[in-house]
């Protein structure tokens, strides 16, 4: 079997356990500006946190709802908003960076710093 148009990790978790974990790891990206977490999992984070800042840059009570929806955190919300969005406002697209660190001693997980640019 191929896995043509197959999108996305599974990272070894049922679908709620895998989006609760990117939603956290977004919400914490969003509050610290920086995480280290393995590369799968900064891979995939990503996506959402990128797409936060673009409803914040957005900016409308609809894009607002949106990122709420997607991070159910309004502290979050409010930050992309109010702080992240202006930040950003001129940047088209590409506001997160992949740092890889090499690999994690007690399993050697390929570790990775994500961070805002």
């Amino acid at each position: 079997m191929v896995r043509h148009r197959v999108a996305g990790r599974k990272l070894g978790r049922a679908t709620d356990q895998r989006i609760g974990l990117l939603r956290s790891l977004a919400a914490a990206l969003i509050i610290h500006e920086r995480i280290v977490t393995t590369e799968a999992k900064a891979k995939e984070t990503r996506g959402l946190a990128e797409k936060m800042i673009t409803y914040g840059k957005k900016g409308t009570l609809h894009h607002r709802r949106l990122a709420v929806a997607k991070i159910p955190n309004k502290s979050v919300v409010k930050k992309v908003f109010d702080e992240l969005a202006p930040r950003y406002a001129s940047r088209p697209g590409g506001y997160t960076r992949i740092i890889k660190l090499g690999q994690r001693k007690g399993d050697a997980a390929p570790l990775a710093q994500l961070e805002l640019v």
